[in-house]
């Protein structure tokens, strides 16, 4: 009986010693938390909240005025985003070139699968700059924070108009010629008439007024309306300008090109003179082409 007792009692010691001994899972939960804390912090991607870079011109790239304003843009450009408003925008008098920006965005209005872009929007008057190439940012592989924009310069309407003019006069050479002259009281004049598919493309007229001066005109037309006019004003047919005036007009008839230049100095021609001219081109049209203007 006692050897009994003493094996029960030993069973309950080891028992209790086995009991000490275990673990708390309490006390192990509660020292494990703050460790996965901090590695869910080290792992949690960064969301970074601006993009930023640099805009420059390109080479060979007129640099715009002091009046010049810069607009950037963060654009959502996806199909499914037409007309929505800039993610970040920030608009500036231009400055000197090349410059940084940055643009900073709330994150959460960011959709992953929508593409966006940086857009530089550069205006000095009537000239317009562009992106010749796109600036894609926030998407895999995009660069945020070394974004490179390069602007070019567009033609203005009125270079726009010189260069067709020039171009158009340099045509003239294939095709029809006709040519006409008229004397009259205070002044005689002569022209040159031509014609491509039967229609007056450009009409070059000398008028001589005597003591008076003297005027070489060029005059391009399109469908029957002159649309650009270069004349030159001299003493004699044989002396060099003392002026060039050159005018032209958009499809919709404003006129846009108006220059008048006296010994290199280029300044706005009046409104009343290029009206003026205009009228002498519809003039000398239907003088050259009796009245039938074709």
């Amino acid at each position: 009986m006692r050897k009994t007792v003493l094996s029960l009692m030993s069973v309950a010691a080891l028992a209790l010693a086995g009991c000490s001994n275990a673990p708390n899972s309490s006390q192990q939960t509660d020292s494990a938390a703050p460790a996965s804390a901090n590695t869910a912090a080290a792992t949690a991607p960064q969301v970074k909240n601006e993009v930023s870079g640099t805009i420059s011109l390109r080479a060979g790239t007129p640099a715009p005025s002091a009046n010049a304003t810069l607009v950037v843009n963060l654009v959502d450009v996806s199909s499914t985003a037409v007309g929505s408003a800039p993610l970040a925008s920030k608009t500036a008098p231009a400055g000197s070139f090349p410059q940084t920006f940055t643009l900073t965005f709330n994150p959460a209005e960011v959709k992953p699968n929508d593409l966006y872009v940086i857009q530089a929007i550069l205006t000095d008057g009537d000239r317009s700059y562009s992106m010749p190439i796109q600036a894609p940012v926030l998407a895999k592989g995009s660069k945020n924070d070394g974004v490179v924009i390069e602007l070019v310069a567009e033609q203005t309407p009125s270079e726009k108009i010189l260069a067709d003019f020039a171009e158009a006069k340099a045509q003239i050479g294939g095709m029809k010629i006709s040519h006409g002259t008229k004397l009259e009281a205070n002044d005689s004049r002569g022209w040159q008439l031509f014609r491509q598919a039967g229609e007056v493309k450009y009409i070059r007229e000398e008028v001589d007024y005597g003591d008076k001066g003297y005027t070489s005109t060029d005059y391009a037309y399109k469908n029957g309306k002159p649309w650009a006019i270069v004349q030159e004003t001299k003493a004699n047919r044989d002396g060099k300008p003392s002026a060039i005036d050159r005018a032209g007009w958009s499809d919709d008839g404003t006129l846009v090109l108006k220059q008048h230049e006296v010994g290199g100095n280029v300044q706005a021609l009046d409104a009343a003179a290029a009206a003026t001219m205009k009228k002498q081109a519809a003039a000398i049209l239907s003088m050259a082409t009796g009245g039938k203007n074709k």
